[in-house]
């Protein structure tokens, strides 16, 4: 069983700055990449950002420059360091797993932390 745990969510003002944590309940070297996305209410959850098994990195066209995903292997924790928010900003973020077992592909998700941008 799969448990992702998001932190790091809260209230902070438009120009700040917050960073989301995602501990898994184990190992994260058996995903084959692990990203965040939010969601507001009423819209589908969005891709925010990706990291894939090599390091390598992707992002949604709005949040490049502003936000960047890590991974610390021996933590088993994943980041996303968000800089300069805006309140479009405001949103659920979620953890997100993938993983191959044979030729399907698992998903895992966390609870969702909530990420609110306002003066």
């Amino acid at each position: 069983q799969v448990q992702l745990v998001e932190s790091g969510g809260g209230l902070v003002q438009p120009g700040g700055s917050l960073r989301l944590s995602c501990a898994a309940s184990g190992s994260i070297f058996r995903f084959n990449a692990m990203a965040w996305y939010r969601q507001t209410p009423g819209k589908q959850r969005e891709l925010v950002a990706r990291i894939n098994d090599g390091g390598l990195t992707n992002y949604a066209d709005s949040m490049k420059g502003r936000f960047t995903i890590s991974k610390d292997n021996a933590k088993n924790t994943v980041y996303l360091q968000m800089n300069s928010l805006k309140p479009e900003d405001t949103a659920v973020y979620y953890c997100n797993a993938a993983e191959w077992i044979g030729v399907r592909l698992a998903n895992y998700w966390g609870q969702g932390t909530q990420v609110t941008v306002s003066s």
